[in-house]
């Protein structure tokens, strides 16, 4: 059983902006409420968060998770995770430029909560853990990068 869904939104703000804030990962839990915490445990060459270990609050249980991102700025953004609460998990944001200071965000994510955590989501709480890590973290981008 997986877990997996993607969002996209259209944001009143240039792609740039966008791309700051999801790719700035200490200061995500200010804005995206199911992140409890970021550890960053590695940066690559150019300063950024490479290897970062996050604490969420999937509402069925509080998930750890040490997960690897790549950049390619401004358009994309990936995370795998190398170790952690559930079975495996990638993600990503991406980008579109849309013109006249506007841009198009789509955050997709894929999880195989493993055989435990599976036990636990069942029914409508797949679709509630669903809603919270991936709806809900495109909607917040949205209203972070248009508060200016």
């Amino acid at each position: 059983m997986s877990i997996s869904g993607d969002h996209t939104v259209e944001v009143a703000a240039p792609i740039a902006r966008c791309y700051e804030i999801a790719a700035d990962l200490e200061r995500a839990p200010d804005w995206q409420t199911s992140l409890v915490s970021v550890d960053v445990l590695e940066r690559d060459g150019e300063g950024r968060p490479a290897l970062v270990e996050t604490v969420s609050d999937a509402k069925v249980k509080t998930v750890k998770s040490r997960l690897r991102f790549s950049y390619d700025a401004p358009t994309r953004i990936d995370c795998t995770q190398e170790k952690g609460d559930v079975k495996a998990l990638t993600g990503r944001w991406s980008f579109a430029d849309l013109g006249d200071g506007r841009t198009r965000a789509t955050y997709a994510l894929d999880v195989d909560p493993g055989r435990m955590l599976g036990m636990l989501l069942r029914g409508p709480a797949v679709d509630r853990v669903r809603e919270v890590l991936v709806v809900q973290a495109a909607e917040e981008l949205k209203q972070r990068a248009e508060r200016g």
